[in-house]
Parts: C-alpha cells; structure tokens; sequence
C-alpha cells in the first residue's frame, strides 16, 4: 500500500478526492459541492473531502498529493484562480494543502491536463504518444500529453482548447474572449442556441433525447456544437502533430449526436498529410479521470 497517491479535483460544480495505487486504480472517493462564491468555504470543502478520502486505514500509507484545478493556474506559485470560482483569485492552493498534510510532496496542475493525463495513464489515451484529452461538458477543457509526458507550457496552463475562438463574432466568453468553443458546444450553449431557432425544450438531457428522436433543430445544434469542437481540435492537431484525441464529459457522452459532425469536420479541415491518422474516440474513465490524472502528477 506504499504506492498510493491522494487525488484532489477542483471544479466549479464538485470538488473530489480520493486514493489511487500504483496501477491507476481508484480506492476510495469523496466528492462535495463547490462552493463558487466563499473563498474559504471552498477551501473547507477540500479539506472536508481530502479527510474522508484519508479516514481508512489506506490513508496512512499515501507517498504524496497530486490536485488537478479549474484554471488558469499557476505552476510555480502554486496558485490557482479558477474562472468559476469566483473567491478563489490567486488562491494558495498547493500551500495549502501542504500545510494540511506536512511532508508529503505536492503537485498541481490544471484539471484538463489531469483529465488528459488520467486517459494516458489508465484510459482510452494508453500507448499514444501525442494526445488532446478533452471534456466536453457544461464547459469545455483540454490538456495536452506530448511525448508521452504532460504538457503544460510556460505558467502550466497549456491545452485550454475550450478557448480556441471558432466564432469571431460570436457570444462573449466567461475568458473575457468572444466567440470560443465553449460558447458553441457546452451544454447550456447548445441548448440556449436551440431555444433561439425555436426548439422548445428545457436543457441538454432533452435536446439530445429529441435530437435521437430525429427532431431537426436538435440535431442541428449538435452538428453545430460538434462541428466547433473539430475546429479546435484541428487547429490542435496540427500545430502540436497529435495522433490521438480522447473525448468525455456529460455532452461527449450523446456518442455519435457528437463524434459524427467532428469526425466530419476534421474530413474538411484537418487535411494536412500527417494528420491523416488522427484518431477521435469515447473517454474511458468517465468522471474518474482527473482524480487518476491527478494522483500520475506523482509519476513523473
């Protein structure tokens, strides 16, 4: 049992934690919502969960800390300030924790890298060298694994593909940007662009139930929403050389209503002769992934 991590994950909605072994497996969770709007009730939250996740007798034997966060983050302050959470500017997360839990080691990261890097280790991403983890979701986040190793680029926040900028003109971005993926294919987007054609429906869960059905303007949206998520992916791809994209999250989850129109959008747009491999396939590790992902941040 010397070989297991303790696995934190920040997000927006819910904060996790849990104990993973050496192989990638997850022992035992935690989860609590995310209180976005109270600087320290969101920190007590962590530390609510990271002591659930330890009350076993497994919890005596963790070798170290790895916590995946909401970006952006900052790598070599250990800070993080999460877009949604709104009390947590510059908050000292890796600090924090350490302080929690003197001794062991710390690694942070953003959660998409995390998310990506858990598809490496345990997932769909197994054996690819060069790959685009995605969650596709309320939001939408990425990170990037390169040369088999994560990649976080200068601050730790590279592979942010939910803000590549698909619509110029498009709906403002909670980045302060306009027009990005996230504003086209997260799931309240999707739904917001359906009701303004017509569709009358209440959320995502129904729209793609009708999209199912055959229902036009649903499967117009997610044409829409999947045909934004291929641009990204193959501007991507072609500035990083990728040979695999590992797709999750609740939206990703309708299947073909959404791999179908990337899948034909990468046809059209990802014409460069090495990307002619490029593969686009289901996440494996549903919700778990940014937990393992976090707890491989100790394998490097």
């Amino acid at each position: 049992m010397t070989d297991l991590a303790l696995a934190v994950d920040v997000g927006g909605t819910k904060i996790a934690a849990g104990l993973v072994d050496g192989s990638g497996a997850l022992l035992r969770t935690a989860r609590r919502p995310t209180p976005a709007h109270d600087r320290e009730a969101a920190w007590a939250a962590v530390r609510a969960v990271v002591e659930d996740a330890l009350s076993g007798p497994e919890g005596a034997a963790v070798r170290g800390i790895g916590v995946g966060c909401a970006g952006p983050v900052d790598t070599t302050r250990g800070t993080v300030s999460p877009i949604n959470i709104n009390g947590w500017q510059d908050f000292p997360l890796r600090d924090r924790l350490a302080e929690l839990l003197p001794g062991l080691p710390v690694e942070l990261a953003v959660d998409g890298a995390c998310t990506a890097l858990g598809e490496h280790w345990a997932g769909a991403g197994q054996g690819a060298d060069f790959m685009l983890g995605m969650v596709v979701s309320t939001g939408v986040g990425g990170g990037l694994v390169l040369g088999g190793r994560p990649f976080g680029g200068r601050t730790g926040n590279a592979g942010h593909i939910g803000h590549v900028v698909v619509e110029p003109d498009g709906h403002p971005c909670t980045c302060g940007g306009r027009g990005c993926v996230e504003t086209v294919a997260g799931g309240p987007h999707l739904s917001r662009w359906a009701r303004e054609q017509g569709w009358t429906g209440p959320d995502t869960v129904a729209l793609a139930a009708d999209a199912r059905a055959g229902n036009e303007l649903a499967l117009a949206a997610f044409e829409r929403g999947g045909h934004a998520v291929g641009l990204a992916i193959a501007a991507a791809a072609a500035v990083c050389d990728l040979d695999l994209v590992v797709i999750g999250g609740g939206v990703a989850a309708v299947g073909p209503l959404l791999f179908d129109p990337i899948r034909r959008c990468l046809d059209t747009h990802a014409g460069l002769s090495f990307l002619a491999g490029l593969r686009v396939v289901p996440a494996q590790l549903g919700g778990d992934a940014g937990l393992v992902g976090a707890a491989a941040l100790l394998r490097r």
